[in-house]
Formats: C-alpha cells, structure tokens, sequence
C-alpha cells in the first residue's frame, strides 16, 4: 500500500491500488467506530474497558479528536464500510503532558494482516508532524505479537513493562509500554 494520494495536512489518504480512503472520523461514522471498539471489548484483552460502550457514550471520545491539531481519529473506509481506526489521544491530562500523545489502532474483525494498521499508522504519524507532538506512547496488552511488530515498524521503542496491571476474563495482564520519538 505504497502508491497513495495523500492530503496528508487533512489527514485524508486515498490508495490508488486498493480504494482505501483514510480520513478523520465523523458522527456518522459514530455506530460503526464504536462496533469495532466493542469487539476488543467483548472477545479480547486489547482494551481493559469491561462492558460494552454505547454510541451515546462514545460521542464525547469522538468530539475530542477534532479534524485538526494534536489529538485525531483517522478511520480506514472502503466502499463506504469502515475498516478500522487510529488514535492520537492525550497522555496523561496535566498540561506539562500536552505534546506527548497516546496512540491506538483498533481494526475490524476480518480486516487485519492487510497492512491498514500500517496505512492508518503512515497517515496519522505524516499529519502529526505537523502538530506540537513531541513523544507518542503505545500501551498494548501482553501478548500481542502483531501490535508490537507494527509499533516497531513505525519506531516505537520499549519504555516499559507493568506487570498485572489490569485483570480482565479472570486474568492479570501486563501491559508493555512503547514510545515513539516525533521531533
């Protein structure tokens, strides 16, 4: 996914082989965002969040990742469908965090291993540098191979593991923390 048309101060992306449109997030995006979401909620780790979120609760978290500026929602859509998204988010909510973020990408079931995380990754990362982000983190549950590879990929570094931090389906999971260099 290589040869693309990019926007990429507006955070839109379109690849020219496949058709995918990466682009931030809208309202009417709102149910099937919040889909997606819910399937690492109910089946997996991924997420320490234990029941599922509503559309009416998720408005808040959409409101707060704006088209532009440090914290954005970019989703992957083909043909109309939404295929996944990636996150920047605050780090932590103390103003001397303001340019560190937290990165996410959650993708739909049946869309992974075809390199979106790495086109959604490419694009939010290229809109970024454009913004005052000075380090990006990534939490992600143990193990997740996959997750960890792509971070990798995209520069992430080990920060840090903390061990049993959060129990979900019976289990104490570790979580290891990676960070990312923007300037």
């Amino acid at each position: 996914m290589h040869d693309s048309v990019a926007g990429t101060t507006t955070g839109v992306t379109t690849d020219v082989t496949t058709g995918i449109c990466v682009r931030p997030g809208t309202v009417g995006d709102l149910t099937e965002l919040t889909a997606i979401y819910n399937h690492y909620v109910v089946h997996t780790p991924i997420t320490f969040d234990i029941e599922p979120v509503t559309v009416e609760g998720r408005r808040a978290w959409l409101d707060s990742h704006p088209a532009t500026g440090r914290h954005r929602l970019l989703m992957a859509e083909e043909a109309g469908r939404v295929l996944g998204y990636a996150t920047s988010s605050p780090f932590r909510d103390k103003r001397a965090y303001e340019t560190s973020v937290e990165t996410s990408i959650y993708l739909g079931p049946g869309h992974t291993g075809r390199g979106l995380g790495g086109l959604l990754y490419r694009t939010l990362f290229e809109v970024l540098a454009g913004e005052d982000v000075h380090r990006a983190y990534a939490g992600i549950t143990q193990p997740n191979a996959a997750s960890m590879r792509l971070h990798e990929r995209f520069g992430f570094r080990p920060a840090g593991v903390l061990e049993q931090v959060g129990r979900k389906f019976g289990t104490f999971w570790d979580v290891a923390w990676l960070e990312r260099r923007m300037v």
